[in-house]
């Protein structure tokens, strides 16, 4: 008789880490399962899991989880009154126990990792659909290792004799692949007469989230839910764990007829993990594609969306470079400045509501379209939410105001040191030179504390001489070593005006040329001021 299946409920076991508030109970585990977070979530100051896009796509799911309990799903009676029952369950303090139990009880199969049948959040088909024998491997499964040919950075593995991540690091793996895939080359997948072997991308690779965080975990997930249109019911606005039936591959993916379905079921990708004898450990992993249509984006109520220049909207991308605070107007305007025409995350529309001192979390990955990985984007504002135009509409566009002073000085300090440089060293072209770095890592971190000591004192009036006298003692401190030669001296000279804006256009300086004649035609008016309307 075979033994028994391992099994691994994400209710039950602790696969979550977290620090709790100093009114917590003495009982304080490091980790948690879903059924206590959910109970405790009023005890748990946040969520500590290390890495970002795990974290972003956890979020998305508690959401999801937090709208069944508490009943969030549905606005049918408007929004009028969904935004009051969320401040009544907010003025309990907790989410009703009742209702974790009885969401617990009814789900609590479907919450399997590896339920033989439907695991959570993958496909038990790819053992017969893809080759049993050219998996994947849990390398490639976890994301910050290296796989296949690629350098390794951190340390060494061995695709032969893999180090066995334990089950609570590859579930958050699985999910950073569900929501952040690379496009391109995947398991060979065979579906009726189709064998297959490459995936779309997935849903918010290369995007950066922003979420609304309170002083706990309950108020940071009542924040953070997305209202429904009054149209969306919830037996048809589905997770994929709640759905009967696998979705078949071939076909067009499952509609998403509502937030449930929009923030858990947008996966390009189809994965299965394998667990050793034990179901402590994950000892191999399928990953391949999930559907062959695309599972448009658009709507994401956590992303900051911008319009290209052909009108086709795109979320903002994640950019380790750059500080959150350049992001913060974009996040407390209704129509916040900037050629891109940036939209605010659907979701800050409502978060002040459940209180004025929500900070602002943002999660993401650098990446591109395809498979480079670049760096993990994890930052966090004071509480902010309290300044939106919705409540302060005098303060925000300051605040707006100051952004771009700031992004304005920056961007005339890259200008002058690459023009520097270029002058310096004789060469025809202004591009990204040694001086640019050194002028970006020196400026923008002092940028970003003027700006958050003149918000912290609401402090407008000489903003922008102080983001210009930063600017000045970068360029002179970047440039201090070429002053020694007389070229060097010159060059900086000439490049500091573009500090205050650049030299006048020469074509300004220079009276218009008056515009040549077209020949006229046989038979055509002539026309001159002075006729043309006599």
């Amino acid at each position: 008789m075979p033994p028994d299946p391992p099994t691994y409920n994400l209710f039950d076991e602790p696969w979550i880490p977290v620090r709790w508030t100093i009114s917590a109970q003495d009982s304080r585990p490091e980790a948690v399962g879903l059924r206590e977070l959910l109970l405790r979530s009023h005890e748990i100051s946040h969520i500590a899991i290390a890495l970002p896009p795990a974290l972003s796509a956890l979020y998305r799911i508690l959401y999801a989880v937090t709208a069944r309990v508490t009943a969030l799903d549905e606005a049918a009676a408007g929004p009028g009154d969904w935004r009051t029952r969320r401040l009544e369950l907010l003025d309990g303090e907790r989410l009703d126990a009742g209702a974790v139990e009885k969401f617990v009880q009814d789900q609590h199969g479907r919450f399997d990792l590896f339920d033989p049948r439907q695991p959570f959040l993958q496909d038990p088909r790819l053992t017969h659909q893809c080759d049993a024998e050219n998996t994947a491997g849990v390398n490639k499964l976890i994301t910050t290792r290296p796989s296949g040919n690629n350098h390794a950075w951190f340390r060494h593995v061995s695709d032969t004799a893999p180090d066995l991540p334990t089950t609570d690091q590859a579930v958050l793996h699985l999910l950073v692949w569900l929501y952040y895939g690379p496009s391109g080359r995947c398991s060979s997948r065979t579906v009726g007469a189709e064998k297959i072997a490459n995936s779309l991308a997935g849903p918010l690779r290369s995007t950066l989230s922003y979420h609304p965080e309170g002083a706990s975990l309950f108020e940071s997930l009542l924040a953070g839910l997305p209202m429904p249109e009054s149209t969306v019911r919830r037996v048809s606005d589905l997770c994929p764990w709640e759905r009967d039936e696998l979705p078949a591959p071939s076909a067009a993916p499952p509609e998403l007829s509502g937030p449930c379905s929009g923030l858990t079921a947008r996966s390009q990708h189809a994965l299965l993990l394998v667990p050793d004898a034990t179901g402590r450990h994950v000892k191999d992993a399928f990953i391949t594609w999930a559907y062959r249509d695309k599972i448009s984006r658009t709507g994401d109520p956590y992303l900051i969306w911008q319009t290209s220049k052909e009108g086709n909207p795109y979320p903002r991308p994640a950019d380790s470079g750059r500080a959150l605070w350049r992001d913060l107007d974009a996040l407390l305007l209704k129509n916040p400045s900037g050629t891109a025409r940036p939209q605010r995350p659907r979701v800050f529309l409502t978060a002040f509501d459940v209180s004025d001192d929500l900070r602002v979390r943002a999660l993401g990955f650098e990446q591109d379209g395809q498979a480079k990985d670049v760096q993990f984007v994890d930052a966090s504002t004071p509480p902010v939410l309290g300044l939106t135009e919705d409540c302060n509409e005098d303060l925000a566009p300051q605040i707006g105001n100051l952004r771009i002073v700031g992004e304005t000085y920056g961007a005339r300090l890259n200008r002058a040191v690459k023009k520097a440089w270029a002058l310096y060293i004789d060469v025809p072209k202004i591009e990204d030179c040694t001086w640019s770095l050194d002028a970006g890592a020196r400026y923008w971190p002092a940028a970003e504390a003027e700006f958050w000591h003149r918000l912290e004192n609401q402090d407008f009036a000489t903003a922008a001489a102080a983001f210009r006298q930063l600017a000045e003692q970068v360029y002179d401190t970047v440039t201090r070593k070429a002053l020694g030669t007389l070229r060097g001296a010159k060059a900086c000279s000439q490049a500091r005006g573009e500090l205050y804006g650049g030299a006048a256009k020469a074509a300004a300086k220079t009276p218009a040329k008056a515009p040549a004649k077209a020949p006229a035609k046989a038979g055509a008016t002539r026309r001159s001021s002075t006729t043309e309307d006599t």
